[in-house]
This record gives C-alpha cells, sequence and structure tokens, in this order.
C-alpha cells in the first residue's frame, strides 16, 4: 500500500475508533417518549404559565416572593444563566421559552421548573438545608431536566387529562404549603412522574450541571442531606413529587464517569478566561 493511502487508512481507522468515545460524551437518555405528541406543546406551556403566574400573585400576597434582587435570588439566577445555555441539547424549543426564576419563602423543601422554563426554588430548600452552588445547580438541573424531557406532557397524555382547566402545578408543588391553591385541579393533581422519569431527569440534570461547570458529584451530598431532612421529619413537599429511592445515589456514582468529563473541560475552559 502507497504511503499517503496507509495514513488515509490509519486515519480512518483512528476516526472510527474514536466515534464511540465521542458518542458517549455526556448522557445519551435517547428519544422521548411518543406519548407526549398527543398533547400540544404550546398548550401543555400556556396553562403552566397561567399557574406560574397564580402561584406568584398568591406569593406575592402573602408576602413570600422574594424580589429580584434578594441576593438568594440573585445567587439562583446566577446559576440558570449558566444552564440555560445547554438546555436545547435535550429539547429544541428550550430556545424559545422564555425562562424566568423566582425564590418563594417557604419553610417546605421544594423546587420545579414548568413546562416552558418556570422555575421556582423554595427557601426550606435552598436555606434550609444550607445547599451549595454545586448542590442547586443538581437541583436545578434535574427540574429542567422534568421540563425539557416534556415529562409532564407525557403524563398528561397517559392520564387522558388533554383539556385545559386542570391543574398542572398540582404534580409539582405536592402537598406543600401551596398545594391548596390548585385543588381545583382534580385528577390531574394525582400526577406523578415515575420512576423512569426520575431516573432520566438525575441524569439529565448531572449532565446540565457539569456542561455549566458545576460539579456533579454534588447529586450526592444533595441526596444525603436529602436523606437526613426526610428522617427529620421536615416539611418535605419534594419528596411528594421525587421520591428518594435508596438506589439513587448509587445510580449517580454509576454515571459520573459520563459526566466528569464536561465538568473538568468546563472548569479549564473557565479558568483560561
Amino acid at each position: 500500500m502507497p504511503s499517503r493511502h496507509r495514513c488515509l487508512a490509519l486515519l480512518l481507522l483512528a476516526a472510527l475508533n474514536a466515534a464511540p468515545l465521542a458518542a458517549q460524551e455526556g448522557i445519551d437518555v435517547g428519544k422521548p417518549s411518543a406519548l407526549r405528541r398527543l398533547v400540544p406543546a404550546e398548550q401543555i406551556e400556556r396553562q403552566a404559565g397561567q399557574e406560574y403566574e397564580q402561584l406568584k400573585q398568591q406569593a406575592a400576597r402573602q408576602r413570600a416572593l422574594a424580589p429580584a434582587d434578594h441576593p438568594q435570588a440573585r445567587r439562583l439566577q446566577a446559576i440558570a444563566r449558566r444552564l440555560i445555555p445547554f438546555a436545547e441539547r435535550f429539547n429544541p424549543r428550550a430556545g424559545q421559552w422564555r425562562w424566568e426564576v423566582n425564590l418563594i419563602g417557604s419553610r417546605d423543601i421544594n423546587a420545579f421548573c414548568m413546562p416552558g422554563g418556570k422555575i421556582a426554588f423554595f427557601t426550606g430548600l435552598v436555606e434550609g438545608l444550607k445547599l451549595t452552588d454545586d448542590e442547586i445547580a443538581v437541583v436545578m438541573g434535574h427540574e429542567m431536566a422534568h421540563a425539557l424531557r416534556e415529562h409532564a406532557r407525557e403524563q398528561t397524555a397517559k392520564s387522558g387529562l388533554t383539556q385545559l382547566g386542570a391543574s398542572l402545578l398540582g404534580q409539582f408543588v405536592g402537598r406543600g404549603q401551596y398545594a391548596d391553591l390548585f385543588q381545583f385541579g382534580g385528577n390531574m393533581l394525582s400526577l406523578k412522574f415515575s420512576r423512569d422519569d426520575e431516573s432520566e431527569a438525575d441524569l439529565v440534570g448531572l449532565d446540565l450541571a457539569a456542561r455549566a461547570g458545576y460539579d456533579p458529584r454534588a447529586g450526592i451530598s444533595l441526596w444525603q442531606k436529602m436523606g437526613q431532612a426526610s428522617g427529620g421529619g421536615g416539611n418535605l413537599a419534594w419528596f411528594s413529587t421525587h421520591p428518594a429511592g435508596k438506589d439513587r445515589i448509587g445510580d449517580i456514582r454509576r454515571h459520573l464517569p459520563q459526566v466528569m468529563p464536561l465538568y473538568e473541560n468546563a472548569r479549564k475552559a473557565t479558568e483560561k478566561k
């Protein structure tokens, strides 16, 4: 084989060998469920936006909605700004969403991201558990993942509740302080993300956090804190919609090799700036 052809063959072989490594970069959760197509994305995002506004209004009436310049609210906004640029990797629609992040004063240990990018954190989670920025990023990535992978849209389709008026927010707020606002929602309140949805959101959340330069190993310390809080009988509204299975930390540990390189690359890129 001529030297030139040998070089080309070696380059091709190297490319073929490298392809699986490139494909394994980060988390690959496959395509979302086709069931979600039974419910128009625009419909569920519009409904979610309306319910999010209702929640904000009630929180404001109770003087529980933190102003945008609140230190913890600014902290959440800064973390969101780093995660959001990577959202389109999991859902092209995310580039059109009007993302919003708010902090609500409540002892409930809770957080959520509704369809369309409407995020809320409760002080019971952020301050009550004394979360680090890395831990907040993992929680936020997890909640964003539910919206990006359209789990609420899928669960709505499965339940047959395709009509507007049923409360979407019930499945995010759970049994916490603000749940009574949405009692008119009927069966929608009984919707829960499946175990597969939760596992998927954990992994996508780790990916988002790592790409944004947050340490995905914080997922372990986060769930350790959650476990301690659940044993203390706190206001764990989050657990009514996010069951803490015993295998959750183990699952995170198993997938760290897929996301740690993303974190290291992001950290190095930040250091060069």
